[in-house]
């Protein structure tokens, strides 16, 4: 039987192995944080950022990781599937609608959010902030968003399912939070519901939430399932709620459904 070389002969092996031990590090740490940049890729794992970016190309070029346009997050892929548990399925509605966002913050200029249901919250897992000059708010990523006071939650609310909205409300009624009360009367519920649902977008224009801002939000929908909402946020002071519906919420819908997506 033969014996592993481990003289002068092994150094490409060894070097081999250590390639590989750091791009499964990379993928590990891309995996766990949900979408990450390269240069936070190299100081988490205190490794020179030019490799760090080769292995990010060689993962992306694999297919296990896609870079977002709208950020330059890298986030894994539904190949990276069969690696582990830390697949989130909100990965695929982030790849799909990436571009679709980049496109529509170079017209709309005011940041754009797409944001997933997750748990009695609406969770931003896309986002156009760092790129718009008129944005206020940073590292939206991640960040959770309430389902009331919010026109992302709200859109999701009019959108869903009967069903579903039943359960999501009566989550919220046993989180009881004091802001949402307000928001969970009954006839204020179910008149903001048939509301939205006529527009066809929910708006959060009364200093709900966040009193300086206030956002548009249209939802995602096939078949009748709702993957996510996008939403557009600008300053109060800056815009009227019936301008803004008249610059941005075409627009929105237009986005909303020309997304590409498999159901």
């Amino acid at each position: 039987m033969s014996k592993e070389r481990t003289g002068p002969g092994a150094p490409r092996q060894s070097e081999g192995v250590r390639a590989f031990k750091r791009g499964l590090d990379v993928l590990r740490e891309v995996n766990r944080s949900g979408g990450i940049r390269a240069g936070d890729v190299a100081r988490a794992l205190d490794l020179p950022r030019p490799t760090v970016y080769r292995l990010l190309e060689t993962l992306e070029e694999l297919g296990y990781v896609a870079r977002s346009a709208s950020d330059d997050r890298f986030r894994v892929t539904r190949r990276a599937l069969g690696l582990g548990d830390g697949y989130d399925p909100g990965v695929v509605i982030c790849q799909a609608a990436a571009p679709y966002l980049a496109e529509l913050s170079k017209t709309l200029v005011w940041p754009v959010d797409l944001s997933t249901y997750e748990n009695a919250a609406m969770v931003v897992q896309e986002t156009t902030h760092a790129r718009s000059p008129l944005s206020i708010d940073r590292g939206m990523i991640g960040k959770r968003l309430p389902m009331l006071r919010t026109s992302a939650g709200r859109a999701y609310l009019a959108a869903c399912s009967a069903r579903e909205r039943d359960l999501i409300v009566n989550h919220l009624r046993r989180i009881d939070e004091a802001d949402d009360r307000p928001f969970l009367d009954a006839a204020h519920l179910d008149r903001m519901i048939a509301e939205t649902q006529a527009r066809g977008y929910a708006i959060r224009s009364e200093g709900e939430y966040n009193p300086k801002t206030a956002s548009i939000a249209v939802p995602i929908v096939r078949n009748e399932i709702v993957f996510g909402c996008i939403s557009i946020i600008w300053i109060r002071s800056a815009l009227g709620i019936d301008e803004a519906i008249a610059q941005f919420a075409v627009q929105l819908q237009e986005t909303a459904a020309a997304i590409p997506l498999e159901v």
